[in-house]
């Protein structure tokens, strides 16, 4: 943990970013690099009958940390896309409960 789930970012824009991104999180946030999980969701969004372009949606769902460390991956997050020729990045936290998160059927 932490789980960063991707909206909106090409595929291969996101595997280019990856190992760079990952490096970062982990002097960022303290964590193994294994304990990172990069999800692409292939979403589409719907105005008025219409699919429409949007910026980059990315959700980070982990234990809860700092506010400068949740700035700062934040930061890091919107500094790799905007690399990859994303002009705006929105980046929301999910905190997750330790007595709600299960590791093969144990509490984390």
């Amino acid at each position: 943990m932490p789980l960063l789930r991707f909206k909106s970012v090409d595929q291969q824009k996101l595997i280019k970013i990856s190992t760079e991104l990952i490096d970062d999180l982990v002097e960022i946030v303290g964590s193994p690099r294994d304990y990172f999980s990069l999800e692409h969701i292939d979403a589409a969004f719907i105005v008025d009958g219409v699919v429409v372009k949007t910026n980059p949606l990315v959700e980070v769902a982990w234990f809860a940390r700092t506010q400068e460390v949740q700035d700062k991956v934040a930061q890091c997050i919107t500094k790799h896309l905007i690399k990859v020729g994303y002009l705006s990045v929105d980046v929301y936290f999910v905190k997750l409960k330790r007595e709600r998160y299960y590791e093969n059927g144990e509490h984390f």
